[in-house]
């Protein structure tokens, strides 16, 4: 165990709520008519929905949603200035149902729209432009096939709007609804783009995208509005992902946006709850920015209006847009930005008046001189690839041989980027360095460095982690004997090879939500998800179904390899994941308990595939604490354990 960093110089210990607790304020839009601003605030002990005049105070809105049991994430404003819609599934299940709110009648209860069995979920939702009062949503009410419905949801009367012809196949449609590209993936794991004649519905070949550099698919497919083009991302004749559009005629594709050594950033299609790829304008629905990956997020402006709004944006924080809303005049503006100490700053801006204010900082206890800088570094793997990671180290001490955690994300085709970080602020508050690498098989760093992971799970993809950490200790940021390592969904997965694929380097590790069994893993996923795996799963690790593979995965799976455990672990669960189901967790604590092997085993009966229920999220981090405490050395609280 390592030695524990000089607490004098540390700053103050921040509380685990001040980190875990929902923000005070998060999530703002404003509503299309510029009158009204929406956002996310604590009620019942949960976030939930608020709407307040533009000129108003916290102390003025009215809470919109009456939710007790689980936070709401995401709302969306209607053209119908009475209704405000939301999504919300059961203890984590991902079944989402979009609700609706009468906003002249606010403590009514809210509507189910989308009344539907276990296993359907609503996927998106947007208004149908074409059709006032009427809202578009992708839904499985076939478990295999995400169909496209039209909902009035004054009425809630729902409508078959657009059927999907196999499993995995996307009618892309315009903005009046009509359909205008179909989108395929075809047998070969190449995607394939047809434009769709609007009078006689026949399909022309248009371009044909490869496929293991798309794992998650080829990104955005947006029809522009004119409905003559389809925005998508492509890598080309470039190595770097850019904003292409394809012409709906000629199949001819212009760069819309590039950024040379830079990929366009898709963690926002991964969860639409992260800062977007693309920026949409409300007036004209076109493309008015994009986000790309770098050190820290690069925002490329592509509409001159929107140039001249930005301009002024830009001044209000030293951080990078990470969202904005404005009326259908664009005009009137409400934006947050992304940093690494002070997050999520919400400001309101007219342009055409030029007055700005700080709507509210969703944080306001935590002093951003107590947080810790993230800062990009980069180094070479064994093999020589360019990795990129971000490293953030304690303030206050000497960042000499410090305990470090290695903290691995998920996907594992998302990647750790620039930004505010909880768990991030957390460990460095407790004394340790926290290295996040981007490993290959990571989005946004190049079509070579995603592919160079097909095959690697267990392989090169941890020995990038282990060059990491090397690399740490080698710089003499990070004490040999006191690294830990720690992650969730493909991150737990991550941990679990780590304290079997070199039991001896770790001196504690966390799974959290993690897959230690590829082959059941990939089994017991959602049946709708079944067709998009080919070029992720299927190509990168196996088929579990041809027993050569299978045979294979089992041998880069945790789970076979439990006789090598005795890393000090943690593991936590939610009871009603839908992605990595508990057994997947069950079958490695059990066996280690049954040797006596030092597990801890935290499961969640309201949660699924991560928590985000507040108590859930302080529990398990006061756990961490403690473990990593414990069996790293960093300042803990020990009162609290007892």
């Amino acid at each position: 165990m390592t030695g524990v960093p000089n607490r004098g110089s540390l700053p103050k210990s921040i509380e685990v709520e001040e980190f875990f607790a929902d923000p005070e304020f998060s999530g703002a839009s404003i509503s299309p008519d510029g009158t009204r601003i929406a956002y996310l605030a604590p009620k019942y002990g949960r976030t939930n929905v608020w709407v307040r005049g533009i000129d108003e105070e916290h102390e003025d809105a009215v809470c919109v949603t009456h939710d007790s049991r689980r936070g709401i994430k995401t709302y969306y404003w209607t053209d119908d200035p009475r209704w405000l819609l939301y999504l919300q599934d059961t203890d984590g299940n991902e079944d989402w149902h979009l609700y609706r709110v009468d906003l002249d009648a606010p403590d009514e209860p809210a509507v189910d729209l989308t009344p539907m069995p276990p296993g359907s979920r609503v996927f998106a939702a947007e208004p149908l432009k074409s059709v006032p009062g009427s809202v578009l949503a992708w839904m499985n009410q076939r478990p295999m096939f995400i169909d496209l419905f039209r909902i009035d949801v004054a009425t809630g009367e729902t409508t078959l709007h657009l059927e999907q012809p196999e499993p995995g196949d996307n009618i892309l449609v315009d903005r009046d609804g009509e359909a205008a590209f179909h989108s395929v993936l075809a047998d070969d794991g190449i995607y394939e783009f047809y434009a769709i004649d609007p009078g006689t519905g026949e399909k022309r070949l248009l371009r044909r995208l490869g496929g293991a550099e798309y794992p998650v698919g080829v990104p955005l497919q947006v029809v522009t509005p004119d409905g003559k083009g389809l925005l998508v991302g492509a890598y080309q004749d470039s190595d770097d992902l850019r904003l292409v559009r394809i012409d709906r005629e000629t199949g001819e594709e212009t760069v819309v946006a590039a950024v040379d050594g830079n990929s366009l950033c898709t963690l926002g299609l991964v969860d639409p709850r992260l800062p977007p790829t693309l920026f949409i304008s409300q007036r004209t629905g076109e493309a008015i920015a994009a986000r790309f990956v770098g050190d820290r997020p690069r925002i490329e402006v592509l509409d001159p209006h929107f140039a001249a709004v930005y301009a002024e944006l830009a001044k209000l924080s030293d951080g990078v847009l990470g969202t904005v809303s404005s009326d259908e005049s664009e005009q009137r503006w409400v934006a947050t930005f992304i940093h690494d100490r002070e997050p999520g700053l919400t400001w309101f801006y007219d342009h055409g008046t030029g007055e700005s204010r700080l709507l509210f900082r969703p944080y306001p206890r935590l002093d951003p001189a107590d947080l810790a800088p993230m800062t990009a570094v980069r180094f070479p793997a064994r093999d020589g690839l360019p990795l990129h990671a971000f490293l953030t180290l304690p303030v206050g001490v000497e960042p000499e041989e410090l305990p470090l955690v290695l903290l691995v994300h998920g996907g594992p085709w998302a990647h750790d980027s620039w930004t505010y970080s909880p768990p991030v602020q957390f460990l460095a508050n407790r004394g340790y360095a926290v290295l996040q690498v981007n490993f290959r098989g990571s989005s946004g760093y190049g079509k070579r460095h995603i592919t160079s992971a097909i095959g690697e799970f267990a392989g090169r993809m941890h020995d990038d982690l282990i060059d990491a950490a090397d690399w740490a200790v080698a710089q003499g940021y990070a004490d040999p004997d006191g690294i830990g390592i720690a992650g969730g969904s493909y991150g737990g997965y991550a941990a679990l090879v780590g304290v079997t694929v070199t039991p001896d380097y770790f001196a504690a590790a966390v799974d959290y939500v993690g897959i230690s069994n590829l082959a059941n893993f990939m089994r017991t996923l959602p049946p709708f998800t079944k067709p998009a795996l080919a070029n992720s799963w299927y190509r990168y690790v196996g088929d579990p179904e041809d027993p050569a593979q299978e045979a294979d995965m089992l041998a880069r799976s945790p789970v076979t390899m439990i006789d090598r455990i005795r890393t000090p672990l943690l593991v936590a669960q939610g009871a009603n994941d839908a992605r990595v189901i508990q057994e997947e967790s069950d079958n490695i604590v059990t066996p280690l308990r049954e040797r006596g092997v030092p597990v801890e085993y935290i499961v969640a009966a309201d949660e699924g595939h991560g928590f985000e229920n507040p108590e859930n999220q302080i529990r398990l981090f006061r756990a961490i604490e403690q473990h990593f405490g414990e069996h790293l050395g960093g300042r803990h609280d020990t009162a609290a354990s007892a």
